[in-house]
């Protein structure tokens, strides 16, 4: 009886080691990780050998070679992917195997301000970390301002391009559904009244009613008379904002996008603007005012008459002059 008692010892020795082996492979496999704290850790292109050190010298992983291994063994699962990828504190190996093959990257937001000229927004886009390449100022008002998701290393010119897609998309949904009779007759014109429109309010709810303003001009065939694009014609579109209140100088500004000495529409969009200001100028309000003045306040009051603006410009200026600042030249008649 020894021989068989002798056998089945053995056997008995060896499930316990290869079950013990499980146990210890498991443990590695599945049991926490080194990682103190949650890491964004960047994933060069390489191979799996190159991966592994990496993730050593983060200390997302106690040993590269037990990494390599089990990226071999697990290779049916799909390949080791770069980018850049969150890591929790204390993952398993096979959590790290996990976010390398399935996880989506981490994203990156670029955010563009409503009524920023394209020389402005370029900077923007210059400025984003972890995106590459530089862009030029896009054609005027031809990006959406909104924000925009990307990952490491995106193209900045694949960023715009997104942008660009999004203002097309817009107008051609806003187009879509216009109101009946409007006086801008295209698309391109829609869009340069918006710019327009963007830079005359900080306020939301007064953006269909300087659209409407605007459009009762048109149809008169009146000028616009916006210092929006007074000041646009004066920084050449380097900015939407001058240091000084518009002046008689300024309104003698010799450019086609000086509203003040031209009829129309200028030639293009003097900023980009934002949905809701396309909106309003597809869809404006009813109104029969044809002059509005700032209140000083961030909105605006609005008039019939010539007679009736000039009353609401004095009163503007009488609230300037009670908050101790000189009254100075009055604001352009819009």
């Amino acid at each position: 009886m020894r021989g068989p008692w002798r056998l089945i010892l053995l056997l008995l020795t060896v499930l316990v080691l290869l079950q013990m082996g499980r146990m210890a492979a498991s443990q590695l496999y599945d049991g926490p990780g080194p990682l103190p704290v949650t890491s964004d850790i960047f994933i060069p292109p390489g191979g799996t050998h190159q991966v592994a050190r990496l993730l050593a010298r983060e200390k997302a992983i106690r040993s590269a070679r037990l990494f390599e291994i089990a990226a071999f063994l697990t290779r049916g699962q799909g390949p080791i992917r770069s980018g850049d990828f969150r890591f929790t504190d204390h993952a398993s190996l096979r959590a790290v195997l996990h976010t390398l093959r399935f996880a989506p990257e981490i994203q990156f937001k670029a955010t563009i301000p409503e009524g920023l000229t394209s020389a402005r927004i370029a900077a923007i886009l210059n400025a984003l970390p972890h995106a590459t390449g530089q862009v030029s100022p896009p054609p005027e008002g031809s990006v959406l301002p909104q924000t925009y998701d990307y990952t490491y290393g995106t193209a900045r010119a694949a960023i715009v391009a997104r942008m660009q897609a999004a203002m097309q998309a817009a107008l051609v949904k806003e187009w879509a559904t216009r109101a009946p009779g409007l006086p801008v007759a295209t698309k391109r014109q829609a869009l340069i009244l918006a710019s327009i429109v963007q830079l005359e309010t900080p306020l939301a709810a007064e953006l269909p009613k300087i659209a409407g303003v605007y459009e009762n001009r048109l149809a008169r065939g009146m000028k616009l008379q916006a210092d929006p694009t007074v000041i646009y014609a004066v920084t050449k579109g380097a900015a939407t904002a001058l240091p000084h209140r518009v002046d008689e100088r300024d309104l003698a500004t010799a450019s086609p996008y000086n509203t003040y000495r031209h009829k129309g529409l200028p030639p293009g969009p003097i900023c980009a603007p934002g949905l809701a200001a396309i909106s309003a100028v597809l869809h404006p309000a009813t109104t029969d005012a044809l002059y509005f003045v700032a209140t000083g306040t961030g909105g605006h009051v609005f008039a019939r008459t010539f007679a009736e603006q000039r009353r609401n410009i004095a009163r503007y200026d009488a609230v300037r002059s009670k908050r101790n600042s000189a009254p100075g030249t009055a604001p352009g008649v819009k």
